[in-house]
């Protein structure tokens, strides 16, 4: 295994044009910045409208939060997209299924977005804390990046060993709200229960630059 590659990691929903687009963009936008060159976020649909642009106000909450929502265009999930992807981020825990479906091997790299965010808030408040480079200096070399890799590679094991004291008061609170054809009070619906997780998982990234 080349750990030198960046960390590939794939958000899912169902049409691929509202949410999964969402989580591809900021995700990507944020750990460029934290962790410059170590990751490639993509996206797919369990149901995609395949070829199709991000719907606008989707779009709009992408540029709110500093990502880039252009040249995007959905893609039917299939067991090739899946082929070396590191972490399957998905919208539901029915999203979830789908992608055990398609191959049984993700089983412990696949993750609803927010329990996953909860497990990575669970793992950092018992974080030691050692000291941090910035992103400039962490990548002034193949080693830092290669460690980069290994440490989210291995991350899907450590955030399962923390499941239990992450579990939500109700499992509904593990899903993203599918706002498509729906009014824009359920779009800010699903940016109220999407940005939180985001956050959680940029967190962690800069938290765990390589020193």
């Amino acid at each position: 295994m080349d750990t030198s590659e960046p960390v590939r990691i794939l958000t899912v929903c169902t049409g691929n044009i509202c949410r999964s687009p969402v989580a591809e963009r900021l995700l990507q936008a944020g750990l460029d910045q934290a962790v410059p060159g170590g990751f490639v976020v993509a996206s797919a649909g369990t149901r995609a409208l395949v070829g199709e642009p991000m719907q606008p106000i989707s779009a709009d909450i992408v540029r709110t939060f500093g990502g880039d929502p252009d040249n995007f265009a959905a893609r039917q999930l299939t067991p090739k997209i899946l082929r070396g992807v590191d972490l399957v981020l998905t919208m539901t825990s029915a999203h979830r299924g789908e992608v055990l479906q398609l191959d049984p091997a993700f089983l412990k790299r696949t993750f609803t977005i927010r329990e996953f965010a909860r497990m990575l808030d669970v793992l950092d408040q018992g974080a030691a804390g050692p000291e941090r480079s910035t992103p400039e200096e962490a990548f002034d070399d193949g080693g830092r990046l290669a460690a980069n890799t290994a440490f989210w590679k291995s991350l899907a094991a450590r955030a399962a060993g923390v499941r239990h004291l992450s579990l939500p008061p109700n499992s509904a609170d593990n899903d993203i709200i599918d706002p498509y054809r729906r009014s824009p009070e359920v779009y800010r619906q699903m940016e109220d229960e999407l940005a939180p997780a985001i956050v959680s998982i940029l967190r962690h990234a800069r938290l765990n630059v390589p020193a």
